[in-house]
């Protein structure tokens, strides 16, 4: 396996890592490639695909131009994206990666192709630099799931072997890295910190473990303090904010609104949907695989952090983070993570995996019940839909990362109620998740061409 934790775990910006970070990374990188700017006259960049369909509500135009202007998801600050943005439209010029400055408007620069799509993913994109001596330069890239990008022809299924040989515990399946386990008496956290530890010192690797909880932690937080409309024309409200209070009032009167307990399950479902509100806004967040999917992990995590009562939540939060990195490596490798390719199973229902993995891995369990876990995790999102309302990350994802992360805490609480013994190996039902992605018509996978996306009157969306 030739990934590392900090694949799977990248700060970035909403709302979306196939649509707004993956192609930040690919514009940025098609300049930077490029060599010398110096005699460019003008850039365009067409977009194919599900990045056409669904862009504008993604964020996609957005992370194209701040791409171009050379800022990265994981250093752009969001409060000042619109502002940016703003000054370069009004000015009808853009500075490519902050030094070189070409004509350029939205309308006139960047070009959505809807009925097509490249070969090679469905969410396509083409730039185009013109010189001075009336040559051109074009590259085509694939934004790929979780912020992953490819250029045309780049294999991104295939282990490079010189990665490989570095790493003490090579897997590319959950049989091998089981096989792996019983040989050398190891957990599948201690494998994956020495894999990774191969690649970095351990000082390192534990200093950007917490850095990825720190930064899920800030992002709790600040949803559950926020309030507001969510940006983009369906004029959904942010919930996580007012339910919080309401269960912080409750709590303190010692009088419950309704007849429903308000546990710890409950603030489970609050933490997650914080989070994806946030990342609608276009807020700083974790992809955890995905930003579509990017709440549950934090919720799960915050769960076993305050409600577990560990003995050293540290150790635990850490290998909590490896061992979900290490589902959601095999789920990329064998299948997907891009809604565009294989629906949400494989971002909800992968994150879902991943956390109830890291959350049985946090407790001690075996790794067999690690196993166990992911597998209910996905097998119980089999062939959920891609089909965002308007083509935005709001309806059906922020509730629907809320269902997840409850659905991955009862994951982990059957897996580690058994000796890891099933009947359907995480093998299997990661295989069976991407035929059943195969076998799905476009329309389900973020193209908004179907299922709640037409089923449902929008208003204020004609843009899209």
């Amino acid at each position: 396996m030739d990934m590392s934790v900090f694949d799977l775990f990248k700060i970035g910006i909403g709302p979306s890592s196939s649509h707004t970070v993956g192609p930040m990374v690919a514009a940025r990188r098609f300049l930077v490639d490029a060599g010398p700017l110096d005699t460019v006259v003008a850039v365009e960049a067409h977009l194919y695909g599900s990045l056409a369909l669904t862009g504008v509500g993604h964020a996609t135009d957005k992370a194209v131009i701040l791409g171009l202007m050379g800022e990265t998801p994981q250093h752009v600050d969001p409060d000042t994206v619109e502002d940016k943005l703003a000054e370069a439209e009004l000015d009808g010029r853009l500075k490519l990666l902050g030094e070189k400055d070409v004509p350029f408007t939205a309308r006139a620069n960047l070009i959505w192709h809807k009925t097509e799509t490249l070969p090679e993913h469905p969410n396509g994109m083409r730039f185009v630099l013109r010189y001075a001596d009336g040559h051109t330069a074009e590259k085509i890239y694939y934004s790929v799931g979780g912020g992953f990008i490819t250029a045309a022809g780049e294999t991104q299924a295939a282990p490079q072997q010189a990665a490989r040989s570095q790493v003490p515990y090579p897997f590319d399946t959950m049989t091998q890295l089981l096989a792996h386990g019983k040989q050398h008496g190891l957990s599948i956290p201690r494998m994956l910190r020495e894999n990774e530890c191969a690649r970095m010192g351990e000082q390192d690797l534990d200093a950007g473990l917490d850095r990825i909880w720190q930064v899920m932690r800030d992002c709790i937080a600040h949803g559950l303090v926020t309030h507001g409309q969510l940006p983009g024309g369906l004029n959904v409200r942010r919930r996580a904010a007012k339910l919080w209070k309401q269960e912080q009032d409750a709590a303190a009167s010692g009088v419950h609104r309704n007849e429903l307990p308000h546990d710890a399950l409950n603030h489970v479902s609050l933490f997650a949907m914080a989070v994806n509100e946030e990342n609608a806004a276009g807020g700083r967040v974790v992809t955890a695989p995905t930003n579509g999917a990017a709440g549950i992990i934090p919720a799960v995590l915050r769960y076993y952090a305050q409600d577990c009562r560990p003995s050293d939540p540290n150790c635990g939060i850490r290998d909590f983070l490896l061992t979900s990195a290490a589902i959601g490596m095999l789920c990329k490798r064998n299948a997907s993570i891009s809604g565009a390719e294989i629906g949400c199973q494989g971002e909800v229902g992968v994150a879902c995996a991943m956390a109830a993995a890291g959350l049985v891995a946090a407790l001690g369990g075996t790794n067999e019940q690690i196993e166990n876990a992911a597998e209910i995790g996905i097998e119980h999102h089999l062939g959920m839909t891609c089909d965002p309302i308007g083509g935005l990350v709001q309806i059906p994802c922020i509730e629907r990362n809320g269902m997840g992360a409850i659905k991955a805490i009862t994951a982990a609480s059957l897996a580690l109620k058994g000796d890891g013994t099933h009947f359907v190996s995480l093998d299997d039902v990661i295989e069976t998740m991407r035929q059943t992605g195969f076998d799905m018509q476009a329309k389900y996978k973020e193209t908004s061409l179907g299922g709640l996306a037409i089923h449902v009157v929008t208003v204020n969306h004609a843009a899209c």
